[in-house]
């Protein structure tokens, strides 16, 4: 059953307007802005009643503090009030509300609208979820045609972009770089992670699949894949702004073999000039593919992988992240990639 939070701090008109949802939704009650938060926090519901003349905190300083909320900002809001004049409707609109009702309510009415607006809420979630699907099998698709090129059908890049997020929220739990990360960016880093590889396509297969020893001039062409990267990614975001993942994934390509110690390429970035998708990337990319055959070697065990996170911890990795990434070693056995899922729950 679709839950209602009706928010009033009149008890009259909050067992009123109960009375007249019960039966069709599951009913909160809150009698001020503050202890609507308080439940909206503790459990989501799928649209709010909001009064607007309270005290302490009125109906639009609530919804302001609901749209400022990433968790809670979806959630649609009706705004109750007795004040009928063309301004408050307008001003109520502006701040987000979906909607406006007068009181006193009328059931016919508060009924009609607010099953339109669970509803639509609804379809606008189903077709959000539905766009991010395509959006991720796109991803997919892209990064199977950068394992193909190289002859790996390992799901490498999906592999990574799983690290990737279990780095990112094992940071998130120790309330590491909290300036930087949170649920949203960590699971942005994870979507653009795929990517990361993507300029291999303008690398000579040649090149990527000779079994010998590289020439300087060789090495050098491959180290071009990061740029090339980088210039493909910023022409996509360029004609899909709104897909702020791709700025991550923008780094990433540019910046997965940078070096905390400054030796890594292609600028020579050095510690926390390093932006830190590309430092858990770093981690995450260079585990998986130790363990990933290559027409120039066998890949190697999981300890063999992990030991060379620990090994080279200062010098290639960013200390903080290679020590986060030694501890998850027991979760990043237990992944298993099926029909080419992005994320995992940890």
């Amino acid at each position: 059953m679709r839950q209602i939070l009706v928010v009033d701090d009149n008890l009259v008109n909050l067992k009123q307007i109960s009375a007249h949802l019960s039966g069709t939704y599951s009913v909160m009650l809150a009698k001020s802005g503050a202890q609507a938060l308080a439940i909206c926090e503790r459990e989501t519901p799928d649209l709010i009643l909001l009064d607007i003349e309270m005290p302490e905190m009125n109906g639009f300083e609530t919804i302001a503090r609901l749209k400022a909320n990433n968790k809670l900002s979806s959630i649609p809001v009706i705004f109750l009030s007795a004040n009928q004049d063309i301004e408050s409707e307008v001003k109520a609109l502006a701040s987000g509300a979906m909607d406006f009702i007068a009181k006193p309510v009328e059931k016919g009415i508060l009924l009609h609208r607010v099953e339109l607006h669970v509803e639509l809420h609804k379809y606008q979630s189903n077709l959000h979820k539905t766009l991010i699907e395509l959006e991720n099998n796109t991803i997919i698709a892209f990064s199977d045609l950068i394992d193909c090129k190289e002859m790996n059908s390992g799901d490498h890049a999906i592999r990574t972009s799983v690290y990737v997020g279990m780095i990112g929220n094992e940071l998130l739990k120790r309330r590491l770089f909290a300036d930087e990360l949170s649920d949203e960016t960590v699971e942005m880093m994870a979507r653009a992670a795929p990517l990361h590889d993507i300029g291999k396509i303008g690398v000579s297969d040649g090149i990527l699949l000779k079994p010998g020893k590289l020439s300087d001039e060789e090495r050098n062409a491959v180290k071009q894949h990061t740029l090339v990267g980088g210039r493909v990614l910023r022409k996509i975001y360029a004609h899909l702004p709104s897909q702020s993942y791709l700025d991550y994934a923008i780094k990433m390509a540019e910046g997965h073999h940078e070096r905390w110690d400054g030796l890594g390429y292609p600028k020579g970035l050095k510690g926390e000039e390093i932006p830190l998708c590309c430092r858990i990337i770093t981690a995450a990319n260079e585990y998986d593919s130790k363990m990933t055959d290559r027409v120039y070697r066998k890949g190697c065990s999981r300890e063999e992988a992990m030991n060379a996170i620990r090994t080279e911890r200062g010098t290639i990795f960013d200390p903080v992240i290679a020590e986060v990434t030694e501890s998850l070693a027991d979760k990043f056995a237990s992944v298993e990639i099926k029909q080419n899922r992005l994320f995992f729950d940890d």
